[in-house]
């Protein structure tokens, strides 16, 4: 049997995101096509520890609590202790491939080099923006999106103006010499001002460190269109490149819309994140700027960290005594689909440029269409006018006149439901995985004889 070990960000029983949900999916549907997944996961506490998780063998490794580099290792260079501690589950569980789903300090290029230096094939999964863009988001200055391509003097300016720095001080900042930075770094000054001074050599170790790791890693996934042009934009071979999109654990069916498209309330539905990039606010405003309208809408939010918690009390604040707007507590994974089901709609009003999300394709496999941001995967998945409407990121007004559109023209909502497909389903995904992790285990099993 094929043995893979894949790498996230974290995994459960901690709080997890798409990426998380993303892998352990796969895993499952691998069994079919004679794969072993095993899991290895940076540990929240920071220690080593083993577990099972529903069947899944879970290594969570250490990492440095502490260094003298931090600023360098978190924009790129990753952690030293991390990779001996990822090299030591490499020479424990002796996989086949590894399958990276993330790219962080402890999750960094340090951990490809160990793992090709045991002779192992490395791909790489493209997640979210945060693998190449110091922003996080791909909207270049938050205004529009932002081609990819990595220049270090405009992702050092969009950066430093992603902090607060106006523009006329961000742009002198991106021109600093590198000698600065490393005297700067000398001095171990690596907060406030000192680390604004330092950023250009930052953003160059960071753009650096992801060439390194295009070139290290033997193929790279790309889960949408924008990802592979991405890519090719900052000169990935595009023999490299696979395109593989997301799919639903339970895709390849569509339910039955449980509501009719007649009732009222307008049903609306957000699922995600309770995080900025997720546009949540935007959709409250537009809710309350459309008072004439008949509208629910709940709003499901994941809080993964202190931020998102802070996020929710501003949304709860934005809401204020509107009764039309509800906040609920997280769906049961198990539960999703047929929760869904019960709207005329599932909102998406992201504000950066997602890979999936995940929520589209439930919306979709519950029969139910999306009003989602015109960005990223959204904009790739929901056919305007089809399936869905697309309305430009940040709009209140066009949000607002999308919502008031739905609430008078049912039949739009009935001929919405009627454009919906099937979702495309994780098994899908496992099979397409399967294939790629067999021809290069096979491959690297070819090259180790050659070599001998």
């Amino acid at each position: 049997m094929l043995k893979v070990l894949h790498v996230p960000f974290t995994f459960a029983p901690d709080p997890v995101g798409g990426t998380e949900i993303y892998v352990e999916s796969l895993s499952r549907h691998l069994r079919s096509h004679g794969v072993e997944s095993i899991i290895a996961a940076p540990s929240a506490t920071g220690v080593d520890e083993t577990y099972e998780w529903t069947g899944l063998r879970v290594h969570r490794y250490r990492y440095a609590r502490r260094s003298n580099r931090m600023l360098r290792e978190l924009y790129g260079e990753g952690d030293p202790e991390a990779a001996r501690a990822f090299a030591e589950i490499l020479d424990a569980v002796e996989p086949d491939v590894v399958h990276l789903h993330a790219l962080s300090r402890a999750v960094s290029v340090l951990s490809v080099k160990a793992a090709k230096a045991r002779g192992i094939p490395v791909l790489f999964t493209y997640h979210t923006p945060v693998v190449s863009c110091r922003r996080g988001t791909l909207m270049y200055h938050g205004t529009h999106v932002c081609d990819g391509r990595l220049d270090v003097q405009r992702c050092t300016e969009c950066s430093l103006a992603n902090s607060g720095l106006p523009k006329w001080i961000a742009a002198p900042l991106s021109h600093m010499p590198s000698s600065v930075a490393r005297a700067l770094e000398r001095a171990e000054l690596n907060s406030g001002i000192w680390t604004a001074l330092r950023m250009a050599d930052l953003v160059q170790v960071s753009a650096q460190c992801f060439h390194d790791l295009m070139r290290e890693v033997d193929v790279v996934v790309a889960l949408r269109h924008w990802v592979k042009a991405l890519l090719l934009r900052n000169n990935v071979p595009s023999s490299k490149i696979v395109s593989s999109p997301h799919g639903l654990a339970d895709g390849g069916t569509r339910e039955q819309n449980r509501i009719s498209p007649d009732t009222s309330p307008l049903r609306v539905a957000f699922r995600g994140r309770a995080d900025r990039t997720k546009g949540i606010d935007t959709l409250i405003k537009a809710v309350i700027a459309a008072r004439e309208i008949d509208v629910a809408l709940d709003l499901y939010g994941v809080a993964q960290s202190s931020g998102d918690e802070e996020y929710r009390t501003k949304l709860v604040d934005l809401a204020g005594q509107d009764s039309r707007i509800r906040f609920l507590p997280p769906i049961p994974h198990d539960r999703v689909v047929p929760t869904l089901g019960n709207y005329h709609l599932v909102a998406v009003p992201s504000r950066w440029m997602e890979t999936g999300p995940l929520v589209v394709l439930e919306a979709f496999a519950a029969g139910t269409p999306v009003i989602g941001s015109n960005l990223g995967g959204i904009a790739e998945w929901v056919r305007n006018g089809e399936n869905g409407l697309l309305v430009e990121f940040d709009d209140v007004a066009g949000w607002s006149r999308a919502l008031k559109r739905c609430a008078r023209d049912r039949a739009l909502l009935a001929a919405l439901g009627k454009g919906i497909e099937s979702p495309r389903s994780m098994a899908t995904v496992a099979e397409e995985m399967a294939r790629l992790y067999q021809r290069h285990s096979i491959m690297s099993v070819d090259r180790q004889s050659c070599l001998q």
